[in-house]
This record gives structure tokens, C-alpha cells and sequence, in this order.
């Protein structure tokens, strides 16, 4: 199994910076596709971004230009630097990671960002 905890949620007013963390361990493959969704009250769930081990990263076009994915690849990390926030951004923040295969495909139990106007 794998396991995903993320930290760094939080309370913000809106304009302030957040930075989430997730760290994964347990029966890691190659850690394929690491990254960040997130769930707002009353709507699915959708992705914010993500990113390769390659390096290859896929950003939702809502929070391109203030939203920065990184991770470490050797420390099986994966950040999310958020600038800018604002009150749509209020959300529960989900770690992934996907292993490309069939049934390998985790989630951590979220961490919920509060941005006020």
C-alpha cells in the first residue's frame, strides 16, 4: 500500500500564499503522476495540478500563473506553492498518486484551505 499525508492547509485572507506538502510512502512503484485535486463544498472533485517524474506538469487553467507544482522525486514529495489566493479557491486539497496501472491509484485524506474575503 502507499500512503499520502498532506500538510500546510489552512486559514488565509484572500491575496495571501500557501504552501501544501505531500509526502508518500509505503509500496512505491516509480511514483509516476504526483499531484494535487481539490474538492469545494457541493462540487466534484477536480484537479488543480499535477506533475511527472519526468517533469511534465498539467495545471488547471483556473489557478495557472498563481498555483506552482514541485516535487522530489527522491524524498517522494510533491508541493503546491499557491500566490493569490482567492475565495473560489476554498477547498479540500487531495494528494495523488498515480502509478498508471490498474488499481494504483491513491489518495490522501486532504487538508481543507480557507481563503475569506
Amino acid at each position: 500500500q502507499v500512503q499520502l499525508v498532506e500538510s500546510g492547509g489552512g486559514s488565509v485572507q484572500a491575496g495571501g500564499s500557501l504552501r501544501l506538502s505531500c509526502a508518500a510512502s509505503g509500496n512505491i512503484l516509480l511514483g509516476n503522476v504526483m499531484g494535487w485535486y481539490r474538492q469545494a463544498p457541493g462540487k466534484q472533485r477536480e484537479l488543480v495540478a499535477v506533475k511527472s517524474r519526468e517533469g511534465i506538469t498539467n495545471t488547471a487553467e483556473s489557478v495557472k500563473g498563481r498555483f506552482t507544482i514541485s516535487r522530489d522525486n527522491a524524498k517522494n514529495m510533491v508541493y503546491l506553492q499557491m500566490n493569490s489566493l482567492k475565495p473560489e479557491d476554498t477547498a479540500v486539497y487531495y494528494c495523488n498518486l498515480d502509478e498508471l496501472r490498474p488499481g494504483m491509484n491513491f489518495w490522501g485524506k486532504g487538508t481543507l484551505v480557507t481563503v475569506s474575503s
